[in-house]
């Protein structure tokens, strides 16, 4: 199978996702090769959406409750908008550098570095070929990056949120802890509720759910897994 699958895609990328091995921050090498995975699916003609995370730099009140400070939610959440803003500076940086023309939309108002999100003009932006880089989450607290995925697939018409993580896709329980860890290769959305599986935040999924936006979770540390993704390979798990 040589021609996609999917013709709009929303990637969502987590910050762990982005430090690579590192302990914390961004990873150039690892910013680089993701870079050159979104150039490789651009080639085949898929317009491509980023919506980042920022746990490479921020992780909000998980970090604040381990110092025993108390720290206002609202506070840590938009502490963490402002990292994603800072993460996809980064990745705009790399993609111009390769030769793909970007734009970096923001839901927080920050006229020096970004634009504000707009919908019919993010969807110019992918008409046009560029690749449009969603940051600042859904610019209100208490919303989680994967909520901010899900909302701008159905805004700008997705086919798929395509979720890269660090392993193959959604299991029982966690592999990196567990030998028996049984993995799924499809899930309805209803299963992922009722098991809590926690891949995703509930927000999430339910709104996929009643849109009917279909989800990959995937590996992204092999690299070319975006690609087999779009051209329809069987890697990961489906969550339709």
């Amino acid at each position: 199978m040589s021609k996609p699958v999917y013709k709009r895609i929303v990637l969502k990328l987590s910050g762990e996702a982005l430090q690579g091995k590192k302990a914390h921050g961004i990873d150039q090498n690892t910013l680089v090769s993701i870079a050159c995975q979104i150039k490789e699916i651009k080639l085949l003609k898929v317009d491509v959406a980023v919506v980042l995370g920022a746990g490479n730099i921020f992780r909000g009140q998980e970090n604040i409750a381990r110092r025993g400070l108390d720290m206002d939610r609202s506070v840590a959440d938009y502490m963490g908008m402002l990292a994603t803003c800072i993460n996809g500076l980064a990745l705009q940086d790399v993609l111009e550098k390769i030769g793909m023309p970007t734009r970096l939309v923001t839901a927080l108002s920050m006229q020096q570095i970004a634009e504000p999100y707009i919908r019919r003009r993010a969807i110019r932006h992918l008409e046009k070929g560029r690749v449009v880089i969603f940051v600042a989450g859904t610019g209100n607290p208490y919303f989680t990056t994967d909520t901010a995925a899900a909302l701008r697939g159905m805004e700008i018409n997705a086919d798929v949120i395509l979720k890269a993580t660090k392993v193959e896709g959604v299991y029982d329980k966690d592999p990196l802890k567990f030998k028996g860890a049984r993995k799924f290769s499809h899930l309805r959305y209803i299963d992922v509720l009722n098991k809590n599986l926690r891949f995703m935040d509930a927000t999430a999924v339910s709104l996929c759910m009643d849109n009917k936006l279909p989800i990959v979770i995937f590996d992204l540390t092999r690299a070319g897994n975006i690609k087999r993704v779009i051209l329809g390979r069987k890697i990961g798990t489906v969550i339709s």
